[in-house]
């Protein structure tokens, strides 16, 4: 079994800046690609920022330029610094993570989400 356990949100002015991280653990054998999604309410789930084992990454359209994905393959660990937050940033956040497990199953892994609210 493998966990994702995020960390770093909150209630941030409009303009602020926040960190999320995510650390992974359990039946590890590799992690390919890491990413961020987000939910807001009556909206579906979309993809905020994506990162390879190899760190390249891609980002949402409304996000380019202002948050920055990265990675730390020696703490299956990602992050998303998020700059220059808008309200209409504000959603849960989860991160996914595409694990390939000892028995060389490769599954797609949930954190829980957690609460990213920007006030204007």
């Amino acid at each position: 079994q493998v966990q994702l356990v995020e960390s770093g949100g909150g209630l941030v002015q409009s303009g602020g800046s926040l960190r999320l991280s995510c650390a992974a653990s359990g039946s590890i054998f590799s992690i390919n690609d890491m990413g961020w999604y987000r939910q807001a309410p009556g909206k579906q789930r979309e993809l905020v920022a994506l990162i390879t084992s190899g760190g390249s990454a891609r980002y949402a359209d409304s996000v380019k330029g202002r948050f920055t994905i990265s990675r730390d393959n020696a703490k299956n660990t990602v992050y998303l610094q998020m700059n220059s937050l808008k309200p209409e940033d504000t959603a849960v956040y989860s991160c996914n993570a595409r694990v390939t497990t000892f028995i060389l199953e490769r599954i797609d892994y949930w954190g829980q989400g957690t609460q990213v609210t920007v006030s204007s």
